[in-house]
């Protein structure tokens, strides 16, 4: 099975280039059957795949696999092969089959959409680009998908292209994560001049021995892998793209937040722990990046009333927790958050388009009301997804993943109080907004009638995905309550444990009460102010330094404007300026040159006999003349 590790990636290549080249021309049945069955099929083969490393006796380490020579460019020589290994493994199961069930999920949601076919070939590229992506076993190809994942999230959230509103802010997702690939770039070629090579595995060998820790070397590579990390995951300060990448369709959002996009960063820090492990101060700088991005991600959440932009900065908020659990050496409680958060996140988004497209796409929660009896489905599974994020104790998946990294961040070598107490008061403030949600959407009374009900294509997933963030938790349990770690076993071999201060393990069971109690404290304070007395809420918006802080968070703490003011408008009056320079003339002249010729030839073709006889004798007589006088 090892020798068919490319056809994990073949399907869903396969099925983009089948629905790009004769989409349009077959039938929405057919072109579904292609769009979510190419998906369906490679996460068969991942399944497959992941089924024989887990058994195979001995266990295998990792599978590579080499397709062909790249290319050969003085002695650099990269192949477009793949690397599996329990890390890559994780990615690679929750891409495609949580975006197995995106897919089928989209041939309801979409199936009146114009644009059909395109829509599934964008959304086959994608999971293809992220799979080339997390299996490359060398960084410039793992750079190639990088760059596919931010051509589709392009394609994807402007794909209602027809509403300029849309084209912005793809245009605005793509030029942001273009600042962070920049400095990745720069950061590849800082390793190949060092390594003479861009293998992940022999940098990994080698980096040790060529560079001590804390190496000036090493803190600036880092640094700039990092500024990758942080475009492609939406943290400080390159965030301002994603709660704008709304723009496209709800399955597109889910697939951008759940296991794609967002998520890239997360695997490229994992991947290169070496690394960062190697540059302390770089670490450090992932943990405060993915603290304060949490707070500042929380907050703005508290403040949206547009459905989709709550969960697309409650993304922004979680991925600080997983940047938060990297930073700490927790590599293992980051990537487990991963997957957790990819089932939740991916569960809301999918039931936050049902409401949407129900209330004949209304956005505003303000305007909804009163559905949990009119949509019971959707409003449990919504519930249960809601309740991961806020990490409901002992019952939810969210609960364990989360909790690990509120217990480093205390008790972990590299952890320490303030990261604590912004790690603790960030799960509030995720509590209060995702139950704020929760109450404003599905209780109180209807303001907007239902105008469709989701069939079984839609509610399927919805139930799969509501099982998986009950139970998916139970595979990583917390050493005070039981010995069962089968996630952090199965990715021992790849990824260092983190180390715990001395004598801390018996703090555990405190912490552990007191991350419970903040969460249900945050739900009891969103059902106080936003179900049981929201009169509370509208009169501590009438209060002028509250409705100020409410527009400072809803704004996104003036991120938007200040990029604006320093960087937007400069290139924009320069760019005025500099409309009719020189150089623009010459070619402007060059053009209405051209296009004069070209009426004085189009006169010599009018069809008028007349005028070319007479132009054949002028002509002859011109040159019977020349002849004479020469």
């Amino acid at each position: 099975m090892a020798h068919y590790l490319w056809l994990i990636l073949a399907f869903p290549f396969a099925g983009a280039i089948v629905l790009l080249l004769v989409g349009p021309r077959l039938s929405r049945a057919v072109a579904a059957v292609i769009g979510a069955g190419s998906i369906g099929l490679s996460a068969v083969a991942a399944i497959a795949v992941a089924l024989e490393f887990s058994t195979a006796r001995p266990n295998p380490t990792f599978y590579h696999q080499v397709l062909w020579n790249w290319f050969d460019v003085a002695g650099f020589s990269p192949s477009i092969a793949f690397h599996l290994d329990a890390l890559s493994l994780v990615f690679v199961l929750v891409i495609t089959c949580v975006g197995f069930l995106i897919h089928l999920y989209s041939t309801e949601f979409m199936a009146d959409d114009e644009d059909f076919s395109r829509f599934f070939a964008c959304m086959n590229l994608f999971v293809g680009a992220m799979l080339v992506l997390v299996l490359a076993d060398n960084l410039l190809l793992l750079y190639l998908g990088w760059e596919g994942v931010g051509l589709c999230s392009n394609l994807l959230i402007g794909f209602w292209y027809k509403n300029p509103a849309n084209g912005y802010a793809a245009r605005k997702a793509f030029i942001v994560t273009r600042v962070g690939d920049t400095a990745m770039m720069i950061g590849l070629f800082m390793l190949f001049q060092q390594f003479g090579t861009l293998h992940i595995q022999q940098i990994a060998e080698q980096a040790a021995q060529v560079w001590p820790v804390g190496s000036p070397v090493a803190l600036s590579v880092a640094l700039l892998l990092l500024g990758g990390a942080v475009g492609k995951s939406a943290q400080l300060p390159l965030q301002t793209w994603l709660p704008d990448a709304m723009a496209g369709p709800s399955p597109v959002s889910a697939l951008i937040h759940a296991a794609t996009m967002v998520t890239a960063g997360v695997y490229l820090i994992t991947r290169m722990h070496v690394v960062f492990e190697l540059a302390p101060v770089a670490q450090a700088t992932v943990a405060v990046i993915g603290a304060l991005t949490l707070l500042i991600a929380g907050c703005s959440a508290l403040t949206q009333n547009d459905l989709k932009r709550v969960l697309a900065y409650s993304t922004i908020s979680q991925i600080g927790y997983m940047f938060l659990a990297l930073g700490l050496g927790a590599w293992s409680a980051g990537i487990f958050h991963f997957m957790i958060h990819a089932f939740f996140k991916a569960l809301l988004f999918l039931g936050a388009g049902v409401v949407i497209q129900a209330l004949h796409h209304e956005h505003d929660m303000t305007r909804m009301g009163g559905l949990r009896h009119k949509m019971p489905v959707v409003f449990w599974t919504f519930l249960i997804g809601s309740a991961s994020l806020a990490a409901l104790p002992l019952v939810t998946a969210g609960f364990y993943s989360k909790d690990q990294i509120l217990w480093l961040s205390f008790a972990g070598e590299r952890g320490s109080l303030g990261l604590y107490a912004a790690a603790l008061l960030g799960a509030f403030i995720t509590s209060v907004y995702t139950f704020r949600m929760v109450f404003i959407t599905f209780f109180g009374e209807s303001k907007t009638p239902i105008v469709h009900y989701p069939g079984s294509r839609m509610t399927l997933p919805l139930v799969v995905l509501a099982v998986l963030s009950l139970v998916g938790g139970f595979i990583e349990l917390p050493h005070n309550l039981a010995q069962f770690t089968l996630f952090s076993n199965f990715l021992r071999p790849v990824l260092p444990d983190v180390v715990v201060k001395p004598n801390y393990d018996e703090l555990e069971w405190i912490m552990q009460l007191v991350a419970a109690a903040v969460s249900l404290s945050g739900i009891y304070v969103a059902y106080v102010f936003y179900l049981k007395s929201p009169a509370m809420v509208q009169s501590l918006e009438r209060s002028g330094p509250a409705m100020a802080l409410h527009r400072f968070w809803h704004a996104g703490w003036g991120f938007d404007a200040l990029y604006d003011a320093l960087l937007v408008r400069p290139y924009v009056f320069l760019a005025n300026l500099n409309r009719r320079d020189v150089i623009d003339r010459f070619y402007t002249l060059l053009t209405d040159l051209t296009q004069a010729l070209h009426g004085l030839l189009a006169q010599t073709q009018n069809g008028v006999l007349r005028n070319y006889l007479t132009g054949i004798a002028l002509g002859a007589a011109a040159i019977l003349t020349l002849s004479i006088l020469l």
